[in-house]
């Protein structure tokens, strides 16, 4: 019985609606993909169900790496959930932050409409979010120690919905950090202006915005299914056809479309990259960085790659030190 509950627990984010896995998002992302390709690429139901389904992808030596990477990254959450905890500490710490100034009063806000306070907590969450997510995603390709372990992502060749958890622990450990900073402030600032108004249904609730991101077809966005929208729309909103961009070893793809729902940050910050009609795409790592479906490498080379990037800092310092002492 308990190795039934274990499995059921490694399981958990298929039955979970805030996981973009949830099993009602697949099928919703699947219909889309097969609605897609009937009503705008006139293909025939058949053609469509055996491009939606295709073998090739799910069953390619990268989507199967993706799945055992799942399995693996969900024991590995198991012992570092308690790090969930930083979400209270951090909002603690901004609240007590906020009492320290003397710009505005806490409960300043406390007359407010219920209603009012759950739609602004939604969208401030919903923003603040999106736009953490933006700067770690950009980070992580243009720093090279965080770039070390965000291509662990990157090696897929192919994608699947479950590509999303092609994620070095240590990556997923940095995620979980700007998810509690960026819950942690929108928590602290809420409770700070709105006091009593913001109770636990406020808080934990499904975010609306978030639940309307995967009904959309989140999942399509690590697919082989290309969607794009109106070149306008894709100034606000990431299509998967933009991420698959991402994903692209193209060079004119390179560091564009780091923007996670929203492609506003992409348009305001420069690395927007619209999305191209019958573009044939590869997806992975450039030959020097070594694409591999070896699940020892995939998670030991993220090591050694740092490793090497400190040795050759190092270097570089105690040359500059022996060059300006004269040593």
């Amino acid at each position: 019985m308990d190795n039934f509950y274990q499995i059921i627990s490694l399981l958990a984010d298929f039955t979970d609606p805030r996981k973009r896995i949830f099993v009602g998002y697949l099928f919703l992302s699947l219909f889309i993909a097969f609605l897609w390709l009937i009503l705008f690429k006139k293909t025939t139901i058949s053609i469509a169900l055996s491009k939606v389904f295709d073998p090739k992808v799910f069953f390619s030596k990268s989507a199967r790496a993706d799945y055992k990477i799942f399995i693996i990254n969900r024991i590995f959450s198991l012992f570092i959930s308690p790090l969930l905890v930083t979400q209270i500490a951090i909002a603690t710490a901004i609240y007590f932050l906020l009492h320290r100034q003397d710009f505005i009063q806490s409960g300043y806000f406390n007359d407010t409409k219920i209603g009012t306070v759950v739609f602004l907590f939604t969208v401030f969450m919903f923003i603040i979010d999106d736009l953490t997510k933006y700067l770690m995603h950009r980070w992580m390709h243009q720093f090279h120690f965080l770039w070390a372990i965000h291509k662990v992502h990157h090696s897929a060749e192919t994608l699947t919905p479950l590509t999303v958890y092609r994620v070095h622990p240590l990556e997923g450990i940095l995620y979980s950090f700007r998810g509690a900073i960026s819950q942690g402030i929108a928590i602290s600032l809420f409770v700070f202006l709105f006091g009593n108004l913001v109770d636990l249904y406020t808080i934990v609730g499904v975010n609306v915005l978030v639940f309307i991101f995967h009904i959309t077809g989140s999942n399509l966005r690590h697919s082989h299914i290309t969607i794009s929208y109106w070149p306008w729309l894709e100034r606000f909103l990431i299509s998967p056809a933009q991420h698959q961009l991402h994903h692209s070893i193209a060079e004119e793809h390179y560091d564009k479309n780091y923007g996670a729902a929203l492609a506003v940050w992409d348009w305001m910050f420069g690395s927007l990259h619209l999305s191209e009609e019958n573009k044939k795409l590869k997806f992975g790592l450039m030959q020097h960085e070594a694409s591999s479906t070896n699940l020892v490498d995939i998670y030991i080379r993220p090591f050694k790659d740092i490793a090497k990037i400190i040795t050759k800092q190092f270097g570089r310092a105690r040359k500059l030190t022996n060059w300006v002492f004269g040593n």
